[in-house]
């Protein structure tokens, strides 16, 4: 069914994109909504979804409303389906049954089974006039996570990496010797890259880029809260003093040979005759992860590539020469937008070449 909609109604929908995004890194795995109230075509009241657990965006716009009784006079514009069960918290569309509010426009309809048309429903018994599919792509892009997660019973893969200008990751290093990964973008690139940790629920690497690099992966250049660390070591070949291993943060490590938890720090046996990717992917779908990282190495990045797991890719380019070293990753197609970060190039890929990322 489509619905036509005013250029007013979509500045009111774009308004509620804008909300939704301030809960970006805090609502999983929640969907991130916004939610606007309007009176005679002026905003009355706005809100959206702070945190997992707290008041939903409806909620929290209902009651920023000065005047209770403009709303039996309203429209309400919310960029995803109210929810219609229990969960942390009550029916959205209860609330918006109780208070009389008449008219009510959507962005997405929720594809979670527990909501899945059923908030329209109960709303349009109740005699609301319900419109959906305003802003529709725009608002599936902003929610990718939550509806990938649903609709693929996986996480939302992004895979990011640098690369230099003749396109090599790093130089060709030993894992018993090591060395000095080359550093092959600059400080403003670093604190993006902590940002996006921020946003995403996990990160994962292999275990060379563990026992070359010993990354810490974690967002101590932004603020936020650490991400689910997810380690690919078949033969356990990654030993303490590892800072993946150092329980500091919640780890979970994939493995062919045992299956083992304290504290923060958890082995997973995985079948050896199987993809271990497809089988990460099944168990963090299992524990709610909605969005994972890869940060590496190659051979990780090409693997996943490879398998077709993989919605996102973040390619940043250097201005430094190495000349030999380990190949970078081959994404294909074309980049679907670039920018400059000083010097430094970062190409934007996805997987879906029909999505548009501009919201």
């Amino acid at each position: 069914m489509s619905f036509k909609f005013t250029e007013f109604d979509e500045k009111m929908m774009r308004r509620c994109l804008q909300l939704a995004q301030n809960g970006m890194g805090h609502t999983a795995p929640n969907p991130m909504v916004g939610c606007v109230i309007t009176h005679n075509n002026k905003i009355i009241g706005e809100g959206y979804h702070h945190q997992y657990g707290e008041a939903h965006a409806e909620v929290n716009a209902i009651a920023s409303v000065k005047d209770q009784s403009l709303l039996e006079k309203s429209t309400l514009y919310v960029n995803l389906e109210p929810c219609a069960h229990y969960g942390k918290t009550p029916p959205c569309s209860d609330l918006i049954i109780e208070k009389r509010i008449p008219q009510i426009i959507i962005g997405n309809v929720d594809p979670y089974a527990k909501v899945a048309g059923k908030g329209i429903e109960k709303l349009e018994k109740a005699n609301r006039k319900v419109k959906y599919g305003l802003l529709e792509k725009e608002a599936w892009y902003l929610n990718r996570r939550f509806f990938t997660f649903h609709t693929k019973k996986r996480p939302w893969v992004i895979l990011k990496w640098a690369e230099s200008e003749d396109g090599f990751i790093d130089i060709i290093r030993n894992i018993k010797s090591k060395g000095t990964p080359a550093w092959l973008t600059n400080e403003q690139s670093k604190h993006l890259v902590h940002k996006w940790r921020a946003e995403e629920q996990s990160i994962l690497v292999g275990q060379r880029t563990a026992i070359l690099d010993n990354p810490n992966l974690n967002v101590r250049e932004w603020y936020g809260a650490d991400p689910l660390r997810i380690l690919i070591d078949p033969d356990l070949s990654v030993q303490s003093p590892s800072s993946l291993l150092d329980t500091n943060q919640l780890t979970l490590v994939f493995n062919y040979e045992k299956s083992d938890k304290k504290e923060n720090l958890e082995y997973i046996q995985v079948a050896p005759d199987e993809s271990i990717i497809a089988q990460v992917m099944d168990i963090l779908h299992e524990r709610d992860i909605q969005s994972i990282i890869v940060e590496g190495g190659a051979f990780v990045l090409n693997a996943f590539i490879k398998e077709g797991f993989w919605d996102e890719a973040r390619r940043f380019i250097g201005t430094i020469y190495l000349e030999n070293g380990v190949a970078a990753p081959k994404i294909p197609g074309k980049p679907y937008y670039s920018k400059m970060i000083d010097e430094t190039k970062l190409h934007y890929y996805f997987r879906d070449q029909a999505l548009n990322p501009t919201i």
